[in-house]
């Protein structure tokens, strides 16, 4: 059974390019196969989670014992978000009809083979080549919109994710000069003696910039406001959503098996604290709800590259904690805003216009700030104690400035919905003020149940991201299970 993991990865990419050529002799049928694709990577991912097979394990693809070749490492961390992206693919798919169906839902194709790659490889080569593709899906899926202010932003984000991309692979080549080797977890053997050092600091540097476009880190998230305001709301609920997180995924691995040096972690910290109080401060001024939420995402993050900076276990549980918190709360609001994404002062009165709509976003800004029991309590408690552990004033630094971003966050957020609940202008027909399409209220809904499912069963939650932290964290099991050969080979 382990050996079908690969089947997530590969048939949506095969899937990408048949598509097209199906769609022209039948639309009906082709408008199905992602569907069905994305459903069956599912059931793959989510039987091999539930059939007790062991993880971690590697796939040596074609046969080639690592470090040559092609490796596929998978344990628990690695399957959540392989599954996450199949999932997230399957709610967000582009079911709409017309002349650029085919191109949408291949490139939706696209993303979905290219984040599954980036959640399951295990060598640097092929996670810059998953990079790339994801990138050049996305851009796409950007500009597919048409309006003129979508192929703005999607020039825009192209210069920078570029950049990210040279300074991306200009890291690969340091490690590459330096080790001979780019598989993890021979790196991760390496490291010590041949990375430890001011070369090492500089390849990690250069890679934490590159990789962080995508992950929405200070200086380089400038594009994400734009995108979000003008991509399709399910474009952009999956970038806010996951992409992002599938950056951290690399930093994370990265910091775990390679760079321990603690300048490598000062620097992330700082850019994070600069993250959070860019990101905060910019939403809290925002005139507009997608714009809102986009610089709420990048305070987020932020913090989460906090979280990252703490060295101990904990700080991987933080990680892990607040990263799919984020992850059901953000694609939620990014759902809410297919219909609410104009102005904010045009909601006013929206809650007697859609009454269920006004209710999730409320339930999604009380777990966002912190509220207990919501599960956005546990997540932000988890990091203050880390925080609070550590005795490094930069630490105490950055738990002052995450304090006072969440006062920051409910400002903000109360005041979209005081004007949701507030009586509507005395002009305003009621039946004029926008909603979310019927469709994005539903899979809105369906990310409020999944808050609430992990809000009454909070302890089993936190026991399952406790064991992947775990296991995450566990440099010697990733070196063991690789080079044991414990998994099968394709």
């Amino acid at each position: 059974m382990s050996d079908l993991i690969v089947l997530p990865l590969v048939l949506p990419l095969f899937g990408a390019f048949l598509l097209p050529i199906v769609m022209r002799t039948s639309i009906s049928i082709g408008a199905w196969i992602g569907p069905a694709i994305l459903a069956y990577g599912c059931w793959i991912l989510g039987d091999q989670w539930m059939s007790g097979t062991a993880l971690p394990f590697s796939l040596a693809i074609g046969g080639f014992a690592p470090p040559m070749g092609i490796n596929l490492y998978i344990d628990s961390l690695a399957l959540l978000f392989a599954f996450a992206v199949q999932l997230l693919g399957l709610l967000f798919w582009p079911f709409k009809i017309d002349q650029e169906t085919a191109r949408r839902q291949a490139l939706m194709l696209l993303l979905v083979a290219a984040s599954t790659g980036l959640a399951l490889s295990g060598d640097l080569f092929n996670l810059y080549v998953f990079y790339e593709l994801v990138a050049v899906a996305t851009f796409g899926l950007i500009a597919a919109s048409g309006s003129s202010a979508a192929y703005a932003s999607t020039i825009r984000y192209l210069i920078l994710s570029g950049i990210g991309s040279v300074l991306t692979l200009l890291g690969i080549a340091l490690i590459y000069s330096q080790t001979g080797t780019l598989n993890l977890a021979h790196l991760a053997q390496l490291a010590p003696e041949q990375l430890n050092n001011k070369l090492g600091l500089t390849a990690f540097l250069t890679i934490l910039i590159g990789v962080g476009v995508k992950a929405e880190l200070f200086p380089v998230n400038t594009w994400a406001p734009e995108v979000y305001a003008t991509a399709a709301s399910r474009v952009s609920a999956f970038l806010a959503g996951l992409v992002s997180k599938l950056a951290l995924l690399i930093i994370l691995r990265l910091l775990v098996l390679i760079f321990h040096q603690p300048e490598a972690v000062q620097v992330m910290l700082v850019l994070g604290i600069l993250g959070v109080i860019t990101g905060e401060l910019a939403a809290w001024r925002a005139k507009d709800v997608r714009r809102m939420l986009a610089f709420s995402s990048i305070g987020q993050l932020g913090m989460i590259f906090i979280a990252l900076a703490i060295p101990e276990q904990g700080g991987l549980l933080a990680v892990l904690a607040l990263t799919f918190h984020h992850l059901l709360i953000k694609s939620g609001l990014f759902m809410l805003a297919d219909g609410w994404g104009g102005a904010i002062e045009k909601l006013r009165g929206a809650a007697k216009r859609s009454p269920l709509a006004a209710a999730i976003f409320v339930l999604f800004s009380l777990s966002l700030i912190g509220m207990p029991p919501l599960p956005g309590f546990w997540a932000k408690f988890t990091l203050i104690t880390q925080l609070a552990a550590q005795t490094s004033p930069l630490y105490l630094i950055g738990l002052t400035v995450f304090l006072l971003a969440t006062v920051i966050e409910a400002a903000y957020l109360f005041r979209l919905a005081a004007l949701l609940y507030g009586p509507a202008a005395e002009d305003t027909p009621i039946d004029t003020i926008p909603k979310p399409a019927g469709l994005s209220l539903a899979t809105a809904s369906l990310f409020g149940i999944g808050l609430l499912a992990a809000a009454l069963f909070i302890t089993p939650v936190g026991d399952l991201l406790s064991h992947v932290a775990g296991q995450a964290a566990n440099a010697d099991l990733y070196i063991n299970t690789v080079f044991a050969g414990t998994g099968g080979s394709q």
